[in-house]
């Protein structure tokens, strides 16, 4: 294995001369691209972006709290204050709304104007924003709009996404995606095999309780999942012996999903605490000064990864190591630690 190490020069994009590179870099600095970087999440070293990131936080929270709020008929004396600051809160996620469309091809470069849009629309980010919108033009209307109220709390997820810790629930459910599925799909063998169960074992002694199999679904899902709320309960030997046995299988099959998702869990904490940055298969590595002169000052690590087709695996600032996030902006006498075969030595 060898390993490089160095000041490197900042190749050219290949195919590009460098006054087309700088006019490419240029165009994604307007108004747009600047809108784009405050209304995305999470720049930390940038105050707009993180002022923003707080102020519809709160405004998404105040949200939810009004629609909670407005179902006390105790509350009714304050019902004009709840309209006005619930105006408000949509104003906000309307405007919002419209930002991510303008910006949505800085969120899909890959794709053009028309097809990040779609993208963007049809996205779960985009869904949740649209039906959180909807419920407050539609709630007087017919009946299936007003059930569009309960669609705000997935306004939830966008608080969660505020913030990266939070992201490890995502990242754990993704990646433990087939074990679970799996756990669940056993879960619904079992609860399916004891309703039928229970139904051949109390049918003729309650026949209004068990009047079919799927009456005894609820009985099985309150036995494998909880410890039972006693409305439908076994009064025959052979009922009352398969009442145990689901209540005994019930802790294992719930022990299994929580099982998966707490190693997940632990696995997420173990990567985020030891170094991410591995070198096991990497054949060249080399640093990049940044300076005023390799024009790379001011842009972030995802338009340098793009523009010079590089991975980047360290930021070194001052004294520090940085995670090279693709939203850190890069500051004079930074030095990058990237892989690429294209890397000019000096």
């Amino acid at each position: 294995m060898k390993y490089i190490f160095g000041t490197f020069t900042v190749p050219e994009r290949k195919g590009e001369k460098p006054d087309k590179q700088m006019k490419r870099h240029n165009e994604k600095t307007g108004l747009r691209k600047r809108i784009f970087d405050i209304i995305q999440i999470g720049n930390k070293e940038d105050l707009p972006s993180r002022v923003f990131d707080y102020f519809i936080v709160t405004v998404i929270i105040l949200n939810i709290l009004i629609a909670f709020l407005d179902t006390f008929d105790e509350l009714s004396p304050l019902y004009h204050l709840f309209t006005i600051v619930e105006i408000f809160t949509i104003a906000v996620f309307i405007i919002e709304y419209s930002l991510r469309i303008w910006t949505s091809d800085y969120l899909f470069p890959e794709c053009s104007k028309s097809r990040s849009v779609f993208k963007f629309l049809f996205s779960f980010d985009g869904i949740v924003d649209l039906l959180t919108i909807l419920p407050f033009f539609f709630l007087d209307g017919f009946i299936v709009f007003r059930m569009l109220r309960v669609v705000r709390i997935f306004r939830l997820f966008k608080v969660n996404a505020q913030y990266d810790s939070f992201n490890v629930i995502t990242n754990v459910l993704s990646e433990k995606k087939n074990q679970i599925a799996s756990s669940v799909f056993i879960i619904f063998t079992l609860m399916l095999a004891s309703s039928i169960g229970m139904y051949g074992a109390e049918h003729e002694v309650q026949p209004d309780v068990y009047k079919n199999a799927f009456s005894g679904i609820w009985w099985s899902v309150s036995a494998l999942l909880t410890v039972g709320y006693g409305d439908i309960y076994p009064v025959t030997v052979a009922g009352k012996i398969m009442g145990i046995l689901t209540a005994f299988l019930g802790v294992g099959v719930v022990a299994i999903p929580t099982g998966i998702i707490s190693a997940g869990f632990v696995e997420q904490y173990t990567k985020k605490q030891n170094d991410s940055v591995r070198f096991n298969d990497i054949k060249e590595v080399g640093e990049i000064l940044v300076t005023d002169e390799n024009k790379l000052c001011g842009m972030t690590i995802n338009e340098v990864k793009d523009m010079y087709e590089i991975k980047i695996y360290v930021l070194i600032r001052d004294d520090l190591t940085v995670i090279p996030a693709d939203n850190v902006v890069l500051k004079n006498k930074d030095i990058l630690i990237v892989n690429t075969k294209r890397l000019i030595k000096k």
